[in-house]
């Protein structure tokens, strides 16, 4: 592990690191890489134990060394997922669609680093030689290597519908957990969210404007597309933790991660459960997304849908269990073979890599409509 003494260090290693998956061009290197503060929403902490104190300002506001620890391991988690991201994308700046979507993959790209970035800092900043050592590993942990700490992010991203695919589901999983960590009582943490958000917003869109302008192209079946939504949904769910978990218990009495409506929901919160809560409320939030994109499908027998929260899940309540995609349960070995039939094969990857290599696969966008 490179030992890093203070945040120049880190900086140097950040570049090392854009070297050496690739990132080192000229068109990145433009984006300035700033570290990003909001305004403080709210002042005081916004629920569990502390409530109604003022949120901590540094570590030494912060009165037990577990809030501590639970504290910087949410932000390795975030970090992690930032530069996992990228690394999972890299590949699709070698053959994009058009300019527009050249230019929309850099914008994500960079705006991802970004995040890395400002959570790097926080571990630089606030959690002394400790925290460095985290920020190091942020960079030496590879995706590509399947190193990465949350099974989404160790996926590779293979084509532009994978792409548009992960940035519909697993960015929007990044919305929801960026805005429960808004409501933190640690404030340098609560206020790098509204940044944050603002440009995962433009992620987002990116994968459903996507979605929709190859659905309207009509050269990919919505049978394949489908394919895609089993593949990466599942995994989005599985990141919003296990069932009855304890950590989230503890990290909502700490008050270091509120609900996703937290602000909004004036009902106590069941804190056994708050995992299950927010994975419905994501999953309720796609399946309106996905009723949209069917509107380009005139044939409702061929309509796109969210597969069920018990369908090839990894971890939780259900992971590992034999189930359709309604949530059905199968015995262990026909199961195999469905799993195999309703997820991405090489013969589907191959159809779609043969579909691709003309542009009508995709509705045409310039950079500036």
């Amino acid at each position: 592990m490179r030992k890093l003494n203070n945040w120049d260090d880190w900086i140097d290693y950040f570049s090392f690191w854009r070297e050496s998956i690739g990132l080192d061009r000229k068109e990145l290197g433009d984006f300035a890489f700033d570290i990003k503060f909001g305004d403080p929403e709210v002042a005081s902490i916004e629920f569990g134990h502390y409530k109604g104190q003022r949120k901590w300002a540094s570590l030494m506001h912060i009165p037990d060394q577990r809030i501590r620890d639970a504290l910087m391991n949410l932000i390795i988690y975030q970090g992690d997922t930032e530069f996992a991201s990228v690394e999972q994308q890299r590949n699709l700046l070698l053959k994009p669609p058009s300019d527009y979507d050249m230019l929309s993959i850099m914008r994500v790209m960079c705006e991802e680093m970004r995040h890395g970035w400002q959570m790097s800092y926080l571990l630089c900043e606030h959690f002394g030689d400790e925290g460095r050592r985290e920020a190091a590993k942020l960079l030496e942990r590879s995706a590509i290597e399947g190193q990465r700490l949350l099974g989404s992010f160790n996926e590779m991203v293979d084509n532009w519908l994978d792409f548009f695919t992960y940035t519909q589901f697993i960015d929007r999983d990044g919305k929801f957990q960026l805005k429960m960590l808004s409501t933190c009582a640690f404030e340098p943490l609560a206020r790098s969210m509204g940044p944050m958000l603002k440009e995962e917003s433009y992620h987002l869109g990116t994968g459903n404007k996507g979605l929709a302008r190859i659905i309207k192209a009509g050269r990919v079946p919505p049978e394949l597309i489908q394919k895609f939504f089993n593949k990466w949904v599942p995994t989005a769910f599985d990141l919003f933790g296990t069932d009855n978990s304890s950590s989230a218990h503890w990290g909502y009495v700490w008050g270091l991660k509120g609900r996703f409506d937290e602000r909004e929901n004036q009902r106590e919160a069941d804190k056994e459960h708050l995992n299950e809560a927010s994975r419905t409320l994501y999953r309720e939030e796609c399946v309106r997304l996905v009723d949209r994109l069917n509107r380009y499908i005139p044939d409702r027998d061929r309509h796109l849908f969210i597969p069920a929260m018990t369908f090839n899940r990894g971890i939780g309540a259900y992971a590992h269990e034999c189930r359709d995609i309604q949530g059905n349960e199968m015995s262990p070995e026909p199961y195999k073979k469905y799993l195999a039939e309703h997820t991405p094969s090489k013969e589907d990857y191959a159809t779609l890599n043969d579909i691709m290599k003309d542009n009508d696969w995709i509705e045409q966008r310039t950079s500036t409509n």
